[in-house]
């Protein structure tokens, strides 16, 4: 009941400096009336009645209604807040996955599919109020998931991607940028982004990643571009075993930079570089910062008044106060 009480009027509380004032005025005062008799023994005198014993806790009585007083009088309520947060515009995020054997390369851990998938989770979870949806690609791209508020649906189709070899291998980034403006172009939201990612250079496809990013651009969709792979060599894909695993070598990382910043630059996105984990989550990181949803939020609050029953605990302490002083302790004062 009390957890949000507050004082609207809290300068009254300076009145209880007074009350050790009080106090020691009417303890003075008390003194001062006492008349003294000698005696020449006091046997029979030590004995205190029930009277005497209860006399004192008027005066506490009276400080007590005095505290109460100054309770009310600061006006004590109970306020509670109740906050509704309205979202003004969602976002429209697709997600352009590269599904290559390249992406198996050991260079981020366990690979760079995989650390890919575990980065976008978290990423997505954050995304609260926006569609996402998941678009894969490699010699050809297609659909996985369309732009969906549901972040069960979503996770579960970045859970099933894999290389299986259903498409055909390579890297068409032109063709994934395409098919992500597919998926976006008939949005009716404020604002749409594509994240696309790829670990090598445009091998495959009949789209040229640059007419597909004019084609982005006519439709105001944004598109951050990050290039996946470390410097150097990387234990990669070689070639496929008899029984169908893969043969790992070193092999050197290509990465069509040049290409990812100008498709970038062309739609009013960035380019990033993922050279690690870490650098990977900072990255999805720093886009979910720089993509924000609108939110609204209002606060409404409803005052319940306190301070009667401090005034009323107050008045009923003087009152029996009063009617002790009359009756029962007529005789002491």
């Amino acid at each position: 009941m009390f957890d949000n009480l507050i004082f609207n009027n809290p300068e009254f509380f300076w009145f209880l400096i007074l009350l050790p004032i009080i106090i020691f005025w009417n303890h003075r005062n008390k003194k001062s009336k006492l008349s003294y008799l000698k005696f020449s023994s006091v046997k029979g005198l030590t004995h205190k009645s029930i009277k005497m014993r209860l006399f004192p806790f008027l005066d506490y009585t009276r400080y007590f209604s005095i505290i109460m007083l100054v309770i009310a009088l600061a006006r004590p309520q109970v306020v509670d807040v109740s906050t509704q947060t309205k979202t003004s515009s969602g976002i429209d995020i697709v997600i352009a996955v590269d599904i290559s054997s390249s992406m198996l390369a050991q260079d981020l851990k366990p690979n760079r599919l995989d650390a890919l998938k575990s980065v976008a989770k978290e990423f997505i979870n954050e995304r609260v109020n926006d569609r996402i949806g998941i678009v894969v690609y490699a010699g050809e791209s297609y659909t996985k998931t369309p732009v969906t508020t549901d972040k069960s649906i979503i996770i579960n189709s970045l859970d099933e991607i894999k290389f299986d070899g259903v498409i055909d291998d390579g890297t068409a980034i032109g063709m994934g940028l395409a098919t992500s403006v597919n998926r976006l172009k008939d949005s009716d939201s404020k604002s749409k982004v594509i994240i696309l990612l790829t670990d090598g250079v445009n091998n495959s496809g009949f789209i040229d990643p640059n007419t597909a990013a004019d084609l982005a651009m006519s439709f105001g969709i944004k598109t951050y571009t990050i290039g996946l792979g470390s410097n150097g060599n990387a234990l990669a894909p070689v070639a496929i075993n008899p029984n169908g695993s893969f043969r790992f070598g070193l092999t050197k990382v290509e990465i069509d930079e040049d290409l990812l910043k100008s498709v970038a630059q062309q739609t009013g996105g960035l380019y990033f570089r993922a050279t690690d984990n870490d650098k990977l989550k900072e990255i999805y990181q720093e886009i979910n910062k720089l993509e924000k949803t609108e939110v609204e939020e209002f606060k409404y609050s409803n005052a319940t008044e306190m301070f009667r029953i401090f005034a009323l605990i107050s008045f009923f302490l003087i009152f029996i106060e009063w009617i002790l002083r009359m009756t029962f302790f007529k005789s002491f004062i």
